[in-house]
């Protein structure tokens, strides 16, 4: 390896995420390209973020890879994750600092269940750092955020995966079928041109859709066991309530935004394949909604995001349209459980091509240096859709925005969303 590579523990530490533009530990298994690992070698992991759903990345995602490290800054979910970890990984540790974990040389993947406001700050870092990324949804909390990450993991020549699997895996929540067939249907033109998608109660979106703040919190004291400060990081710094963390954070726009930021990805990234679109993001969106609160997340009634071509996406939260299709185009729709008003639906369909096939395994994106099917690009993408939405939604108005620059038209206030400030030290 290149001295100048080389850099201890301590200096690491002592250095902000900002400075470390020029510092990359390589993995072993890319200084002999993608053939040097021998079959056999086990690839190695961390978590960073070891709550409600950091539990589920330590016992039982990505377990082919061999758990090296688990981070939080919360000492009881750190025992419990340690405890769990132990079980199958006897010499696992236990870390307070991310930056500890990506310090270390033998770690080739780190996986981010942190809450949102990190996940970029921490991605970046990782890949500055030389490790392939497995990230939460959102990607990012910002427009701006998810703009670094991907430049970040083109600059480091980064593997990046994004925990929402609906566009090439399961049923895709109330609809009963997989999106495969969907897609199919769309791309060979059976529905027509342009389409209309309705995300309503009856294909599940009502989900966790009253994930909102308080605004009612009093200062408490900090818990011994958590370093609340480091749990804020780059977030604005506000009094300590149980309220602000954990399972509850969502409700803070600080951190995420309500059930639609924590849920959002899952429901319209999706969609986004479906339609053809991950190269491309709307050109408007609206949001009927109550008057935000600065600090806590409330409610949403309607959010339509509309594109250049005529698509439109609609997330009903009031589920006032309730027999609206899933999808629906001037030559038919499709609804839960592909329903269609097209004749003899079935049949044409069978006789049309598949959509292309998706690399599905993250193993083995690593190991090839190929782009997983959801990376940070189209994942970019689709988390754009969900902070379109939250901005409509924050400001209470039809917002119009440029997809190429990825910036709001002629709107100011609305663009303070693309960048928002960060606490120092930590910065992008």
């Amino acid at each position: 390896m290149n001295k100048r590579h080389l850099f201890t523990r301590r200096d690491f530490l002592k250095t902000s995420i900002a400075s470390l533009t020029t510092l990359m530990i390589v993995p072993r298994r890319v200084l002999g390209g993608p053939g040097f690992d021998p079959p056999s070698e086990v690839l190695t992991r961390a978590v960073i973020g070891t709550g409600g759903m950091g539990m589920g990345h330590v016992t039982g995602i990505n377990t082919t890879c061999k758990l090296l490290a688990v981070c939080d800054v919360d000492q009881l979910h750190l025992d419990q994750a340690l405890e769990a970890a132990r079980k199958a990984s006897p010499d696992v540790k236990g870390y307070r600092d991310f930056r500890e974990v990506l310090a270390r040389k033998d770690i080739d993947i780190v996986h981010i269940p942190t809450p949102p406001h990190w996940h970029a700050l921490i991605s970046i870092a990782a890949a500055k750092a030389g490790k392939d990324i497995w990230c939460e949804k959102p990607m990012s909390r910002t427009i701006g955020e998810g703009e670094a990450v991907v430049a970040a993991i083109k600059e480091y020549k980064r593997i990046f995966r994004l925990n929402t699997w609906f566009r090439f895996q399961s049923n895709f929540y109330g609809m009963e079928t997989r999106v495969q067939p969907i897609k199919k249907a769309v791309m060979n033109g059976m529905l027509g041109w342009p389409l209309k998608v309705t995300l309503n109660a009856t294909t599940g979106f009502d989900w966790k859709f009253n994930w909102v703040g308080r605004t009612d919190l009093t200062p408490q004291a900090v818990p011994p066991n958590l370093d609340y400060d480091m749990w804020l990081g780059p977030a604005p710094y506000k009094f300590y309530h149980p309220h602000r963390v954990h399972q509850t954070f969502r409700g803070y726009w600080d951190y995420d935004g309500g059930g639609l930021g924590d849920m959002g990805q899952h429901y319209l990234d999706p969609v986004q394949y479906i339609l053809g679109k991950d190269e491309e993001s709307p050109i408007e969106v609206e949001a009927e909604a109550p008057k935000q609160d600065l600090d806590a997340v409330s409610t949403f009634r309607r959010i339509r995001v509309a594109f250049k071509d005529g698509c439109e996406i609609i997330l009903d939260g009031e589920n006032r349209d309730t027999d609206a299709a899933f999808i629906q185009g001037p030559n038919g729709y499709i609804k839960k459980g592909m329903e269609s008003d097209i004749p003899d639906f079935e049949k044409k369909l069978a006789s049309f091509k598949d959509p292309e096939p998706q690399l599905t395994d993250f193993v083995e994106a690593v190991r090839t240096r190929k782009k997983f099917a959801l990376n940070e690009q189209n994942g970019h993408r689709s988390c754009t859709l969900v902070n379109l939405a939250k901005t409509a939604w924050q400001t209470g108005r039809v917002l119009h925005f440029d997809p190429k620059k990825q910036r709001f038209i002629n709107d100011k206030d609305a663009n303070k969303y693309i960048h928002q400030p960060m606490r120092g030290p930590w910065k992008i």
